[in-house]
């Protein structure tokens, strides 16, 4: 049954959220700076902590949280926000068309994890369709997110290799791996689970795979 994302805001039921911006975020903003500008979108941004992190870094990037949830907007639009942060309700796979190859970056973070894994090729296409030709994708992408009772198929979260990284963005001939590498800081309880990443869009046009 799919994740009714808005129930679990509503219902503050959403242990994903750490009230901080991801460590590798803030991290890879102080070695980088005047580089994550101009417009960046946020897909699933929850309460919006990593874009408040991203408009304050770089004050004249113009960066857009997106969320399926109108509670977790909601919440995140009366948390103070710089100027230059913006939050709006919507689905990254049915992106409004002002969205649509506007964006220079792409801020990965919990969106990919949390969808089923039978629509990451959806995830990819919907990515490359919010970017510019040449924009870039930075995420942490969680590999091992199982402890305990939640074991590989009881997601979200739900976890990835980094062959099935490279199946699913480099094979489909809309991204390249720029840098990967292990974050050398993050939450505690995911050290060495995770992978921080940085793709570029490639020009290649968009396909959608035939209806049945």
């Amino acid at each position: 049954m799919p994740t009714d994302w808005e129930a679990r805001y509503r219902n503050a039921d959403a242990p994903w959220d750490k009230g901080a911006p991801h460590p590798a975020l803030l991290r890879w903003l102080a070695m980088h700076p005047g580089r994550m500008t101009e417009r960046v979108l946020v897909p699933g941004c929850g309460l919006g902590h990593d874009v408040r992190a991203i408009a304050t870094a770089e004050p004249t990037s113009d960066v857009l949280g997106l969320d399926i949830a109108p509670s977790a907007i909601a919440a995140a639009s009366r948390l103070d926000h710089p100027a230059n942060a913006a939050f709006v309700v919507g689905d990254l796979f049915d992106l409004a068309p002002e969205h649509r190859g506007r964006f220079a970056w792409v801020w990965e973070h919990t969106c990919f994890c949390a969808i089923d894994p039978d629509g990451r090729d959806d995830y990819v296409r919907a990515v490359a369709r919010s970017l510019l030709p040449g924009g870039h994708l930075l995420g942490v992408f969680y590999l091992d997110p199982y402890r305990g009772d939640h074991r590989p198929g009881g997601g979200p979260p739900h976890g990835c290799s980094l062959e099935e990284l490279a199946m699913r963005f480099v094979q489909s001939g809309l991204f390249a791996i720029v840098e990967s590498g292990v974050p050398s800081i993050t939450y505690p309880e995911r050290d060495g689970r995770e992978r921080l990443m940085l793709m570029q869009r490639s020009r290649a046009m968009i396909t959608d795979p035939p209806t049945r």
